[in-house]
């Protein structure tokens, strides 16, 4: 558990280094990217440490998964409550597929 938490507190910090920009498109392009990497540190301070405290309770491959889905998550939250823009059917059918992905990532096929 402590894991996924790390790993979503770091994505949320990671979104809005690559995507919080967005709403400020008046500001220098070197002050976005100098800021990114700002608030990108603490990202690395967190992810880091999940990928440490996770990997043998999970495989690489697993937390990457399990990452990949946090992201997207985090994400769709991000782009409706911060730049406002609305979900759509397709999105979430796509999501369906990476939850059946992260199905058969964990699966037990032996």
């Amino acid at each position: 558990m402590k894991t996924i938490l790390l790993l979503i507190a770091s994505n949320i910090f990671m979104t809005f280094a690559w995507y919080g920009h967005l709403k400020f498109k008046e500001v220098t392009l070197w002050k976005v990217i100098l800021v990114s990497w700002l608030i990108a540190f603490f990202e690395y301070c967190l992810q880091v440490p999940a990928n440490r405290i996770g990997y043998g309770t999970f495989t690489a491959t697993q937390l990457k998964i399990i990452q990949e889905v946090i992201t997207l998550g985090v994400f769709v939250i991000f782009s409706l409550l911060y730049l406002n823009e609305t979900f759509k059917w397709n999105y979430a059918v796509s999501f369906l597929f990476i939850i059946g992905a992260v199905y058969f990532a964990f699966a037990k096929f032996e």
